[in-house]
């Protein structure tokens, strides 16, 4: 099969389109065709050597942990799912991923697509939509009628969070690029701040939970904008623990975990058209490195997927 490789830790030249093995399903697997996989920032953090502690490493790498396509084989135990079943699925970030035409998954990871969008839409949402889902609900444990801050609110995870939020009827916040206010605002947002040109922390108060996918100054500042008892929960790097002990702040990081009963709820409000992913562009898997480079420049609305057939 034809796959994306890395032989080495390194920049986007590291990434080559060759042949790769197709993999053989164990018992409690499935092999997917895959039809479209898509960019995130743990794919190239991987590539460049940043994840060591979090995601061990066997060179030969496929890297990828978005997947939508079809059913092409069944492990001896599995009953659900059959050849040509259409399925989207997060897997399991320790093993090869999904810039390849074939991936092995465990069946347990997997959910029956979205049915009202393709396998290019469908291929945007799992990892980026499970990482907001978690933030906003497992973690965040935000409730209808509470103030939320998103930052990044135009990028992969953002739109998802932002649209999720106000589903569930919160007063959403988001910061984002002038040019992507007016889009952030269609999207669902209640107000949105020009991080560029606006100090967000002088413009708000008594927020209830801040979604940090930015880390750095923008974290450290966001303390200065929530209420005693509110929370601020990251995807990135944590870190003004003594901080937010002093402000009553509960802070936390976390990694997203491969939930298919959440993936199954997010299917069903795209299907309701309560939620619908976003794309910056669709490029042939071919083209990765280039994928992976404007992912890196950190300017993309929605997300970047990658077309494998």
């Amino acid at each position: 099969m034809k796959a994306i490789q890395i032989h080495k830790y390194g920049g986007p030249g590291v990434l080559k389109y060759e042949e790769a093995p197709k993999p053989s399903p164990g018992a409690d697997d499935v092999i997917i065709k895959v039809f479209a996989t898509s960019v995130n920032p743990i794919d190239w953090k991987i590539r460049e050597g940043h994840a060591k502690g979090m995601f061990p490493v066997k060179f030969p790498l496929i890297p990828g942990w978005d997947v939508s396509g079809e059913i092409d084989e069944v492990g001896s135990n599995i009953l659900n799912f059959r050849k040509g079943d259409e399925v989207y699925s997060r897997p399991d970030p320790t093993k090869n991923g999904t810039y390849a035409e074939y991936v092995v998954v465990k069946a347990n990871l997997v959910n029956g697509k979205p049915q009202s969008i393709d396998h290019e839409k469908a291929a945007a949402v799992p990892l980026a939509g499970l990482t907001a889902w978690q933030a906003l609900f497992d973690y965040g444990k935000l409730q209808q009628g509470q103030k939320v801050l998103i930052h990044a609110a135009s990028g992969g995870v953002g739109t998802f969070a932002v649209q999720l939020a106000k589903w569930k009827g919160a007063y959403v916040i988001g910061t984002a690029s002038k040019e992507n206010m007016a889009f952030v605002k269609k999207l669902g947002a209640d107000k949105v701040i020009d991080y560029k040109n606006e100090k967000f922390e002088e413009k708000l108060k008594n927020i209830d939970l801040v979604i940090d996918l930015i880390g750095g100054e923008t974290q450290k500042r966001s303390l200065k904008v929530i209420k005693k008892g509110g929370r601020l929960i990251t995807a990135v790097q944590l870190g003004n623990q003594e901080e937010a002990k002093e402000k009553n702040i509960h802070i936390e990081g976390f990694l997203t975990q491969s939930l298919p009963e959440e993936l199954e709820q997010i299917k069903q409000l795209i299907d309701s058209g309560k939620v619908m992913p976003v794309i910056a562009s669709v490029m042939p898997l071919k083209d990765a490195a280039k994928a992976q480079k404007l992912s890196e420049e950190g300017h993309v609305r929605g997300k970047i997927v990658l077309q494998v057939v």
